[in-house]
């Protein structure tokens, strides 16, 4: 955004960008909020120049407003104007003021903040009753949603054209609240200029594969799970969820313990074959390799997979087994870490997740699905997808075996891996929320049909 807003600066003057940008600030809280005793924090950079202008509509709506003024814009600048023509009261910046008004405006600092709020602006916007903030909290970094000093939780956040990163990554996204995007009048040539690598996870990134009258269990895709003896509840749940999802067939190599596995649904082949004679089978293309498996039993099987040139899916076992060493992993199309599985591959995250799951998904030339509150999806080039579309009521066991399955269902209908995962995790979200507060696992599958469909509607009418 920042470089959008460079370029828009060649066309279009900023002070008509900031005079919508705190015009959509001011409709935006007359649309949320009763009319009220309002104190405008402003900050020296543009985000203050926003509050200003901000501040002055909701004075021309007839609201009591002021102003309070952490540090007075550059002399000159277009934020400087936009003070100017605020002709309202001005307040001192003390948490005694910001206690005293109903409703605070944070305009003190944008996404771009390079530095850590300071105890000043923290206790201010900490006295503050109810916030609405302008662009972003202050103090949550803009890429990283990560804070940056104490931070104050806003009731709603009015930001520009388009979400940043830190609107949707916790923890800074428990601090937006209702988020308001809003057209400002960006000339087209400067988003056009600068091409998103960040996706907001949702049907119209990716198109599910239609059936067609001719369409069979083939087409369709055959997914093969790799099955072990000590946890076979989580093998069963990854192929109900490929089998819910709409693979043609779904088969457990088991070559030992096959009886395990043969009293589960009626539908589901289970083979007892060696894994070497399988792999044989061309139309047997996507495996899936970790879901109740010993590290040992990963060791005696992704080999083979690679070996063969099979599109494999790795989760659960198959990351642990290589905990500190995810080179071992290459070769796989797609893998599926909760936070803890990525760190015991890759080493600490820090507190820039986008930049580390992307080096992830780019050194192991596989996509990387992060499984957690927001799941972020990153592509070996460097596009990534944030996915909100899901429940709390996810994070229960074998809710990822049945994520792995979906996924492998639709990279056996012949979607790409970035697709695939994408839209994996959309239906999975969708089928949480279908399944109410408290589910099962295993109770998923039943509204992973009616999320497909939901999704299919949803893409025939999007633009993209």
């Amino acid at each position: 955004m920042g470089r959008i807003d460079h370029l828009a600066a060649q066309s279009v003057s900023v002070s008509v960008l900031m005079e919508a940008a705190g015009r959509a600030v001011a409709r935006a809280i007359c649309q949320h909020f009763r009319s009220c005793r309002v104190l405008v924090l402003c900050g020296p950079g543009n985000n203050g120049g926003d509050g200003y202008v901000a501040a002055r509509y909701l004075a021309q709506a007839g609201w009591p407003v002021s102003v309070a003024c952490y540090a007075d814009p550059k002399a000159g600048s277009v934020s400087a104007q936009a003070a100017a023509r605020f002709k309202g009261p001005r307040q001192p910046f003390t948490p005694e003021e910001a206690q005293r008004a109903d409703l605070v405006v944070d305009a003190v600092f944008g996404a771009g903040l390079s530095r850590d709020l300071n105890a000043v602006v923290s206790a201010v916007l900490s006295a503050a009753h109810k916030i609405v903030a302008v662009d972003i909290p202050s103090g949550i970094d803009g890429a990283t949603g990560q804070p940056r000093g104490l931070v104050s939780k806003a009731l709603m956040t009015v930001t520009f054209v388009r979400p940043k990163l830190g609107h949707l990554l916790y923890p800074g996204r428990a601090d937006v609240g209702e988020l308001v995007v809003a057209d400002i009048g960006m000339p087209p040539a400067a988003l056009t200029g600068v091409p998103p690598c960040a996706w907001h996870n949702h049907p119209g990134l990716w198109r599910l594969p239609v059936l067609s009258a001719e369409s069979h269990k083939y087409t369709r895709g055959v997914v093969s799970i790799c099955a072990g003896q000590s946890m076979p509840g989580a093998a069963r749940l990854c192929a109900g969820g490929a089998r819910s999802a709409g693979a043609g067939l779904v088969r457990i190599a088991a070559e030992q313990g096959a009886d395990l596995y043969r009293a589960g649904a009626p539908g589901l082949v289970v083979d007892d074959a060696p894994l070497s004679s399988l792999l044989e089978d061309a139309r047997r293309k996507v495996w899936v390799c970790g879901p109740g498996l010993t590290e040992r039993e990963v060791e005696d099987t992704l080999p083979l997979l690679l070996t063969a040139q099979k599109t494999v899916l790795a989760d659960a076992g198959a990351l642990s087994a290589y905990a500190g060493v995810p080179e071992k992993l290459r070769g796989v199309a797609v893998i599926t870490p909760h936070m803890g599985e990525f760190a015991k591959l890759f080493g600490p995250v820090g507190k820039d997740l986008p930049s580390a799951v992307r080096n992830a998904a780019q050194d192991l030339n596989a996509v990387v699905v992060l499984k957690g509150p927001t799941t972020l999806i990153a592509a070996p080039d460097g596009q990534m997808a944030v996915n909100t579309h899901a429940s709390p009521a996810l994070g229960t066991a074998g809710s990822g075996d049945t994520l792995s399955g979906v996924i492998a269902a639709l990279l056996a209908a012949g979607m790409s891996a970035w697709g695939a995962a994408g839209a994996g995790v959309w239906l999975h979200g969708e089928a949480g929320l279908q399944a109410g507060a408290w589910p099962l696992a295993e109770d998923l599958d039943r509204y992973l049909g009616p999320a497909r469909e939901k999704a299919t509607k949803m893409q025939a009418g999007a633009i993209i």
